[in-house]
C-alpha cells in the first residue's frame, strides 16, 4: 500500500478533481497524519482551480471515522477530545461546507461515526447499494460528532436521526435514500463512473451560481424569512453582474448550450 493516506487526482479537461481516502487497510479511518494531507489535499485543488470534487475511499469502505489507534488512553494522559475536534474535524467540516464549488461524497462500503458524517458535510452523497451508515459514537459513550447532530435531523428529523444516534444502528444505502439522507444510490460497479459523471456535469455549470446556491441553502436553516429575502436579493444583485449570468441569457436567447467559466 502506498505510505499516502490521501491520494488527488485532478482532470484539467473537466476541471474535476478526486480525493481518495487511503488506508484501506483501516476502512480509511482518520490519524493526525491524515488530517494534514486531507488539509493540504483541499489546498492544491483549490489553487488549481478545479470547479467539482469527488471525495471517495479506497478499497471495501469510506471512512471508519477515527482511528482509536491514533489516540492516548494512558491514564492520566488520556487524548482529549474536545482538542482533537477543534484541532482536526471541526475545521475540516467547515472547510467542506464553505468550499465554493460542488463536493460529492462517493460513499463505497461503511461510512461510519465521523466517516458517515464526513459524507453528510458533502454537497451530494451517491453511495453504492452495498454502502451503508453508522452513527457508531453511542457503542462507544460519545455523541455524534463532526456535524452528525445538525445534519442529521435536518435531512431526516428528529425521530429517525435519534434513532440512529442513540442505536447506533446500521441504516442501509437503500433506506437512506428513501429517508433523503443521500442524493442516490447505485449498483457498486456504477459508483466511480456515477460520482464522476456528475461532478463533470456540475464542472460545467456556473460555478459562482453554486457556491452561492450552497451558502443560501444553508443559511436559509437559521434565518428568518425576512433575512433570507433579503439574502437572495443579494446574491442576486452579485450574480446579475457576472460573466456567467450574461453567458447563461445570451445562450437562452441563441437558443444554444451556454458556455459557462465559473466567473
Amino acid at each position: 500500500m502506498s505510505d499516502e493516506t490521501i491520494k488527488v487526482a485532478i482532470d484539467a479537461a473537466s476541471h474535476v478533481a478526486t480525493i481518495t481516502l487511503n488506508r484501506p487497510d483501516k476502512l480509511n479511518s482518520f490519524t493526525r497524519t491524515m488530517h494534514g494531507e486531507l488539509s493540504a489535499a483541499l489546498g492544491q485543488i483549490e489553487a488549481a482551480g478545479v470547479r467539482a470534487l469527488v471525495l471517495t475511499g479506497a478499497g471495501r469502505g469510506f471512512c471508519a471515522g477515527q482511528d482509536l489507534a491514533d489516540l492516548d488512553f494512558t491514564p492520566g494522559a488520556m487524548t482529549d477530545l474536545g482538542d482533537l475536534i477543534d484541532t482536526h474535524f471541526n475545521p475540516l467540516i467547515r472547510r467542506l461546507q464553505a468550499l465554493p464549488l460542488p463536493v460529492i461524497a462517493a460513499v463505497n462500503g461503511t461510512a461510519a461515526g465521523a466517516g458517515a458524517n464526513l459524507a453528510l458535510a458533502c454537497d451530494l452523497v451517491v453511495a453504492a447499494r452495498s454502502a451503508s451508515f453508522i452513527q457508531a459514537f453511542v457503542k462507544i459513550g460519545l455523541v455524534p460528532d463532526s456535524g452528525g447532530t445538525w445534519f442529521l435531523p435536518q435531512r431526516i428529523g428528529m425521530a429517525r436521526a435519534l434513532g440512529l444516534a442513540l442505536t447506533g444502528e446500521k441504516l442501509g444505502a437503500e433506506k437512506a435514500e428513501s429517508w433523503g439522507l443521500v442524493w442516490r444510490v447505485v449498483d457498486d460497479a456504477e459508483l466511480s463512473a456515477t460520482a464522476t459523471q456528475l461532478a463533470t456535469q456540475l464542472a460545467q455549470q456556473p460555478t459562482r451560481a453554486i457556491a452561492a446556491i450552497k451558502h443560501a441553502m444553508r443559511a436559509g436553516q437559521t434565518h428568518t424569512l425576512s433575512q433570507q429575502l433579503d439574502l437572495e436579493r443579494d446574491l442576486q444583485r452579485e450574480l446579475g453582474n457576472s460573466h456567467d449570468y450574461a453567458e447563461g441569457v445570451q445562450a437562452f436567447i441563441e437558443k444554444r448550450a451556454p458556455r459557462f467559466e465559473g466567473r
